[in-house]
C-alpha cells in the first residue's frame, strides 16, 4: 500500500507540474499549424486523467511486487520518477519554450523510458504492465503529433 502511496503522489506532482507548464489557448499554440488528426483540446484531460490513474496504480503495484528484491524495487523507483519528470517536462519543453523540436527531443526520451517502465513492470506483475499500455499507446500517439506539428512550423 505504500508503495502505491508513493507513486500516486509521484503521478499527481507530475500531472500537477505538466498543468502548470501547459498553455493550449496560448497565442503561440493557436498560431501553430497542426494535422486534421489532432483530437480537440477538450479530449487531452479526458484522456490524461485515466493515464495518469493507471501509471499510478501501475507502477505502484509493480514496485509492490519488486520490494521483494531491494535492487529491483530501487530500479522500479527510479524508472517512475524519471519518467513521470520527463512527462511533466515535455509540457515546459514545447509550450514554455515555444519548442516543438525541443518537445519532440523530450517526447523521445519519455518514450523510451516508458518502455523501459513497461518491461520493468512485467517482470513484476502482468495486470501492472497491463495497466501502464495505454499510456505507452498514447504517449506514442502524442510522438507522432509532435512530430508533425514540429514538420508543419519548420
Amino acid at each position: 500500500m505504500r508503495a502505491r502511496l508513493l507513486t500516486s503522489a509521484l503521478t499527481a506532482a507530475a500531472a500537477g507540474l505538466g498543468f502548470l507548464g501547459t498553455r493550449p489557448d496560448s497565442a503561440w499554440y493557436r498560431s501553430l499549424d497542426k494535422p486534421a488528426w489532432q483530437p480537440p483540446s477538450a479530449a487531452f484531460p479526458l484522456v490524461w486523467t485515466p493515464l495518469y490513474g493507471l501509471v499510478a496504480w501501475g507502477t505502484g503495484w509493480a514496485l509492490e511486487r519488486a520490494e521483494a528484491s531491494p535492487e529491483s524495487g530501487r530500479r522500479m523507483i527510479a524508472l517512475t520518477t524519471a519518467d513521470l519528470a520527463a512527462n511533466a517536462g515535455w509540457c515546459w519543453a514545447f509550450f514554455v519554450r515555444r519548442s516543438p523540436a525541443t518537445g519532440l527531443g523530450v517526447i523521445a526520451g519519455l518514450d523510451v523510458l516508458n518502455l523501459a517502465l513497461l518491461h520493468e513492470a512485467a517482470r513484476h506483475d502482468r495486470a501492472a504492465a497491463a495497466a501502464l499500455a495505454p499510456y505507452v499507446g498514447w504517449t506514442a500517439f502524442a510522438t507522432a503529433l509532435n512530430a508533425a506539428i514540429w514538420r508543419r512550423n519548420r
